[in-house]
């Protein structure tokens, strides 16, 4: 197990490539997500030189909020931007990354708000440590975060259960006599464990995915947990890419264009979606 000054030392070197790489001299409004990483991040951003006295920040929610106040920059929240305003980039973490660059996030109790701030960017950068580059979702992390209607949650969790779901449960806040863990958005969290997720590329090989037996291609079930009445959204990122989406007429996409991975060498891996 590698330590934990290994570990944010990757974390930070990941922060530091990809703000290099992908952070806009010119940027009006950026993206900040949440998560142990992004700290990294701002931090980048704050020590590549780079005025930022006329950029806007946008969090995710309550904790990259105090990040970036914190950090002396300006924040403005989602629902303060005027219409139409599209971001210059976002900066998030994820959970877990597979090899066609799906996330599953929500971890942290926000996945709602980082899924619109990334869907309003141009670009999407995930940055995380090497830990969470995994070949197929599941495979370290167990569970789909799902936010919730409170009113809905019963309900959910068995439709959850009738699509292949082993054991869903509310998530509970950290003392359990306060009861369910509430989000930003003062809805509740289900996480829903499911066997390993296969890629575009399984199916392609004839692995079907289509929830038969509980096993879903990663689209097909962020599709399936979505349509569930109840349902604010769900901890899978997948689909289009900002580029993509933008080509076809539309804003931004869910999925990175690239993530950054520290490994424990101190050196920073770099996965790029498919054009």
């Amino acid at each position: 197990m590698a330590s934990v000054s290994v570990i944010e030392t990757a974390k930070r070197a990941a922060g530091k490539a990809a703000v290099e790489n992908h952070y806009p001299k010119d940027a009006k409004f950026v993206g900040i997500g949440s998560g142990s990483t992004i700290v990294y991040v701002v931090e980048a951003i704050k020590e590549s030189g780079v005025d930022t006295s006329a950029t806007k920040y946008v969090p995710t929610g309550f904790q990259s909020k105090q990040l970036i106040l914190s950090a002396g920059l300006t924040a403005v929240d989602f629902d303060s931007l005027p219409e139409g305003t599209v971001l210059d980039v976002a900066f998030d973490g994820a959970d877990e990354v597979d090899d066609d660059l799906n996330l599953i996030k929500g971890g942290g109790a926000c996945l709602f708000q980082e899924k619109i701030v990334a869907l309003q960017a141009k670009e999407f950068i995930c940055v995380a440590d090497s830990r969470k580059l995994q070949s197929r979702l599941l495979s370290n992390w167990k569970y789909i975060p799902i936010e919730v209607a409170p009113i809905a949650a019963a309900r959910v969790l068995t439709a959850l259960r009738e699509i292949g779901s082993i054991q869903p449960a509310l998530r509970l806040n950290t003392d359990p006599k306060q009861g369910p863990l509430k989000t930003d958005q003062a809805f509740y969290i289900i996480d829903a464990p499911f066997p390993t997720l296969l890629t575009q590329s399984d199916v392609a090989a004839g692995k079907g995915g289509s929830g038969k037996d509980g096993i879903w291609e990663v689209e097909a079930l962020s599709r399936a947990i979505k349509q569930i009445p109840g349902v604010l959204d769900v901890g899978i990122f997948s689909g289009l890419t900002g580029p993509q989406a933008r080509a076809l007429g539309g804003v931004g996409g869910q999925k990175p264009i690239a993530a950054y991975f520290g490994m424990p060498d101190g050196s920073v891996s770099v996965r790029k979606a498919a054009a």
